[in-house]
């Protein structure tokens, strides 16, 4: 599928997706938005993919809200904008939801919104020095969406004093707070996605889907319902082709077929 406002890179199963709007600093406007929901949607469902890679064209990652797209919300009635702001949750949702392990390649600076895709990215890494803020409270709103996927990645301490001030911080401090999970020299950046990929690709493609699907059922059941859940899944898993086949190498010595 074409695509107007991405740029899509693919390298055996590993695919790349850029948001390519680098003269206005990959901002998101509802056609990006649909655009990259879509995409993700698409690979998430594509068995021959095994890793998503994350990242922008250009000088920024993403720099939120597009201006134009920001004045023409300004004329719409709150039923649109509800509307509206389902597009972004649903985008947030995707991503976050998306069966393959997604690393965020944050290339350049993230403000307000753009700083939502960094959070529902599985593993983050940047250079140092990036600029980050969540600067809705500068224009009377808050970053009200993302907070769900925010609060995942930083707490809610981090995130009431962040959101609250508007301040801006950089890439190490980001690190700091869980973000970013690693700060690393621009020039250095592929390598450590190779590196991160290699690790991807002696796990399970199944049982990685699971660990998320895992993860968010931990944050959503109460512990005794997520306590049962853990005790069928494990079961399930154990019985499942791609269980059977890990653990018989395993206990084999021998190479399963995801691993190579």
């Amino acid at each position: 599928m074409k695509y107007e406002t991405l740029e899509i890179h693919k390298e055996k199963d590993v695919v790349t997706v850029h948001l390519n709007r680098p003269e206005v600093h990959n901002a998101m406007n509802e056609k990006l938005m649909k655009e990259l929901t879509s995409c993700f949607k698409e690979l998430s469902s594509d068995d021959t993919i095994r890793i998503i890679v994350l990242t922008g064209n250009g000088k920024s990652f993403c720099a939120g809200a597009d201006l134009n797209w920001m004045k023409s919300m300004a004329k719409y009635s709150k039923e649109e904008n509800i509307q509206d702001s389902r597009l972004l949750l649903d985008l947030y949702e995707t991503i976050y939801s998306c069966t393959k392990p997604v690393i965020g390649r944050i290339n350049g600076h993230a403000f307000g919104g753009g700083i939502g895709l960094v959070a529902v990215c599985d593993i983050t890494i940047a250079p140092p020095g990036l600029k980050f803020a969540f600067s809705e409270t500068n224009l009377g709103i808050i970053p009200s969406v993302i907070s769900t996927y925010i609060v995942r990645r930083i707490g809610l301490s981090n995130m009431r004093r962040l959101f609250i001030t508007g301040e801006r911080f950089i890439s190490e401090y980001a690190k700091e707070i869980g973000l970013i999970d690693y700060v690393i020299p621009e020039e250095d950046l592929d390598a450590e996605i190779q590196k991160y990929a290699k690790w991807l690709h002696s796990s399970g493609p199944k049982s990685i889907a699971e660990i998320k699907n895992l993860v968010d059922k931990c944050q959503k059941m109460d512990v005794e319902e997520y306590k049962e859940f853990t005790v069928e899944k494990i079961a399930e898993l154990r019985i499942s082709d791609e269980g059977r086949e890990g653990i018989s190498a395993f206990l084999e010595k021998g190479k399963t077929k995801w691993s190579g």
